[in-house]
């Protein structure tokens, strides 16, 4: 504002003098909202959840999120850590590699968070995984197996679950039991699909096991009576199905259909039985299933204490308890981000990274100890977890007995 019948160099000194004072009142007010931002941020941990709620995930992708929130709320109700509340900030990948990647990245510079969990399949992971050496921030691999995730040189990736070597590896002990000849594939084409017929087929072929046919379906397919067919007309007794859980149901029921007799054995970890027995009926009987949980018996888990609180707090909430083979993927998830932000004694990125290395905490599937994997230097962290075989008899879960 100026003055009117002032001198024009008195009128250019006042305007400059009230400019000064709007522009340092906007810079107070530009820092006072920051420094209340920071403060109003700092009073939880965020830690970024990347998994699918739309798309051909979804189902498992809720699954895994809510298993995330019972582990939240326990921590929480415990105090949380370092004096903080734990704050999730969960978001929605679509089942879509293109996605996660933005997620991740959204998660990382809009959200700040220091470590993430995700991101439920293997080409969601591995499409992740760049922006997270580009961002250096860690991420807890709850589900996917893929061998590429803990072997191609990323140092933030630490799995908990089994990649398909290690699925591969512990079904080694029992082929032989199980009396394989030849064994066809029929699985999803991505990499967890692709990856679990390679580690798979080395490992039979090692045991003298022929490998017959190599079946792959998109993600999206609803018929897959084309490759049923010529797996029926293949010389195998036993085929290897490696896809999500509304895929497999989808696949019980046209074998039956067909009248395909031969052995159907599950790989992944996750198809959950419940809900295939559920939705398959009679078709999905005679079926087994590779499992690193086993909610239907608590008291053979690592930690059955955890197991029946877990699954207790699990049917509070309402939900079926079909979906604990998944849930607890999120549940142990984010207890071990949470345990390596304690060990760290602070929520920034390379603290806890560093500390991924050091955390032992029992998980519902087995012990949580990193160690390493992939090229020297830039190793990924693995984790070891049980797994079982189980089979689906007169509509209920059983452990298979060899």
């Amino acid at each position: 504002m100026t003055k009117p019948g002032l001198p024009r160099h008195q009128q250019r000194g006042i305007w400059r003098d009230n400019m000064t004072r709007a522009f340092g009142l906007v810079g107070t007010i530009a820092l006072a909202t920051a420094l209340f931002g920071s403060a109003a941020g700092a009073q939880t941990i965020k830690i970024g959840v990347n998994e699918p709620l739309t798309g051909a995930f979804a189902a498992s992708g809720t699954y895994v999120v809510n298993g995330a929130k019972i582990a939240a709320d326990e921590i929480n109700a415990k105090g949380g850590i370092l004096g903080k509340k734990i704050e999730l900030v969960i978001e929605d990948n679509k089942s879509n590699p293109t996605e996660a990647a933005a997620v991740a990245e959204k998660l990382i510079t809009s959200d700040k968070v220091p470590v993430l969990m995700g991101a439920w399949g293997s080409s969601l992971t591995l499409a992740v995984m760049p922006k997270l050496m580009e961002y250096e921030t860690p991420m807890v691999v709850e589900t996917s197996s893929s061998g590429k995730i803990t072997t191609t040189g990323n140092p933030f990736i630490f799995r908990i679950s089994p990649p398909s070597a290690v699925e591969a590896a512990a079904f080694k002990g029992i082929v032989d039991k199980l009396a394989l000849k030849k064994v066809d594939f029929l699985v999803i084409n991505n990499d967890w699909g692709r990856g679990t017929a390679e580690d798979f087929s080395k490992m039979m072929k090692d045991k003298g096991i022929s490998i017959g046919l190599v079946e792959t379906m998109d993600q999206g397919a609803q018929d897959m009576s084309a490759q049923l067919s010529k797996i029926k007309s293949s010389d195998s007794e036993t085929v290897i199905v490696t896809t999500a859980v509304d895929q497999l149901t989808l696949i019980f029921k046209q074998a039956a259909a067909l009248g395909l007799k031969k052995r159907i054995i599950t790989t992944g970890g996750s198809q959950n039985p419940d809900q295939i027995i559920a939705q398959a009926g009679a078709a999905a009987n005679g079926t087994m299933h590779l499992t690193t949980f086993l909610p239907w018996f608590p008291d053979k888990t690592p930690n059955p204490e955890a197991t029946n609180y877990f699954i207790t707090e699990w049917k509070k909430r309402g939900f079926e308890f079909a979906g604990c083979t998944e849930s607890f993927r999120g549940y142990d998830g984010i207890r071990t981000a949470a345990a390596a932000i304690e060990k760290a004694g602070k929520a920034e990125p390379a603290a806890i990274k560093a500390a991924l290395w050091d955390i032992n905490i029992k998980g519902l599937n087995g012990d949580i100890v990193f160690r390493k994997s992939g090229p020297e230097g830039k190793e990924s962290g693995q984790s070891q977890p049980n797994v079982y075989l189980i089979e689906i008899n007169d509509g209920k879960v059983g452990m298979k007995t060899l």
